[in-house]
Formats: C-alpha cells, sequence, structure tokens
C-alpha cells in the first residue's frame, strides 16, 4: 500500500490521533495544522486523498478545499464540528466527495477513507480498461467530453471538474435525450441506495452549471424536468 494521505487539523489531539489510526492501516500520512504548509505539500507530494477540517487558524477548510481542487482531483473529505446541513452542502459544492462531523469515531474515518480511494481507484482502472472509441469522447453542440482523456471542454474553454462531476456530466452525455432521475444519477454515480431527502445531485449539477456559466433559469445543457429529473438534449 502507497497510498499518501493528507491531515490539516489544528486540533493537534485530533490530528495525531488520525495519523494513528491511518498509519495502522499501512498509509503514509502527511500531517499538519494550517492550511499554507498543507497547500505546499499538495503542491510537492503525489497524494491519494485529504482530510480536511473546516475551521483552520490561517485559512478555513472549504477555501483549502477549493485551491486544492484548483489542481488536484484526489477524495478529499472534510472534518466539520457544525450539523448544519449547509455546511455540508459548501463542502461539497467546492469540491469535497465527503464530509464527517466531529465528534467521529476514527474507525468510521479510517472506513470512509478505505471506501473513497477503493471509489477513486475503480473510476481510474475503469477508464484505463475502456477502450471503445466511440464511446470515450462525446461532443454536444460544443460541449465535449473524453472518458480516456478525463478531460471536458466548453466551446474550446477546458473545464475543471471533480471526478464526480466529471462522472455526473459523462452519465448525463451518455444518455443524451433521455430524462435521467436523481435517484438514477445518484446510484449510477456514487454506487450507493438513493434517499428521498438526499440533495447530493442538486448541489453537484448546480457546481457543474456554474463552471459552464449556465444561467439558472434557462440553462442551454443540463435541463431540469421538475419531479423527474435532469436531461441534456
Amino acid at each position: 500500500m502507497n497510498e499518501k494521505i493528507l491531515i490539516v487539523d489544528d486540533e493537534k489531539a485530533i490530528a495525531d490521533l488520525v495519523e494513528v489510526y491511518l498509519k495502522n492501516e499501512g498509509y503514509q500520512v502527511f500531517k499538519f495544522y494550517n492550511a499554507e504548509e498543507a497547500l505546499f505539500c499538495a503542491k510537492h507530494e503525489t497524494l491519494s486523498l485529504a482530510i480536511l477540517d473546516v475551521m483552520l487558524p490561517d485559512m478555513d477548510g472549504f477555501t483549502l478545499c477549493q485551491k486544492i481542487r484548483e489542481k488536484h482531483m484526489f477524495p478529499i473529505i472534510m472534518l466539520t464540528a457544525k450539523v448544519e446541513d449547509m455546511d455540508k452542502i459548501t463542502g461539497l459544492t467546492l469540491g469535497a466527495d465527503d464530509y464527517i462531523t466531529k465528534p467521529f469515531n476514527p474507525l468510521e474515518l479510517t472506513a470512509r477513507v478505505k471506501t473513497q480511494l477503493r471509489r477513486y481507484t475503480q473510476y481510474n482502472s475503469s477508464l484505463s480498461a475502456d477502450s471503445v472509441p466511440e464511446k470515450n469522447e462525446i461532443n454536444i453542440r460544443g460541449l465535449c467530453i473524453s472518458k480516456s482523456s478525463h478531460k471536458c471542454t466548453l466551446n474550446e474553454k477546458e473545464l475543471i471538474l471533480t471526478p464526480r462531476e466529471f462522472s455526473i456530466l459523462w452519465y448525463l452525455c451518455e444518455h443524451q435525450g433521455t430524462v435521467v432521475s436523481s435517484e438514477e444519477l445518484f446510484e449510477a454515480v456514487w454506487g450507493e441506495k438513493f434517499l428521498d431527502s438526499n440533495n447530493t445531485v442538486m448541489t453537484h449539477i448546480a457546481r457543474i452549471r456554474e463552471k459552464m456559466n449556465e444561467p439558472a433559469r434557462r440553462p442551454k445543457y443540463i435541463k431540469t424536468v421538475w419531479g423527474v429529473g435532469y436531461a441534456i438534449e
């Protein structure tokens, strides 16, 4: 096992505890108590996953998450002492893949780390294994998305998407002309059972539209079919 995990938390006791559990699982851990040193590490190390606290002394975890996402696509798990849904939505919107609320069981965090790494590895493996040219690239009115290169451009301008955002957009493009329900989209991309109260798909769609500069009321590409789901016509 050579996965490298970044831990950023200004509560030394928590950071140290998480480090112990992850090292016991064989992971290589880079631990920091502030965002500046964490960003330097992310720039110079090939990381597999990051665990970011929301409350940091020099920069909030949401901003740190956003800065990491500008260059890196590895999974990010947010740690938050708050339970408000808005904090969870903010983290997911800015590119986080999961969140866990303090206080937490280190065993649960370790399990989530394993889950995110497994999905990320399987996703990248599926990209490498797919050798059918006609299914690797889709072009819809200037929106070009390539599964083999994991790149997406809109009118020749590259869109910086997280792995999950890319998966959502690819799935919708692959099913062009078909209305895809939130349940189908969630279960296809996240691989988990969808719950009626789950607004994760809506949050990610909003983030993708924002990156595409799509107007909320009259989007050109990702249409909302109220009460049904989403579609790219």
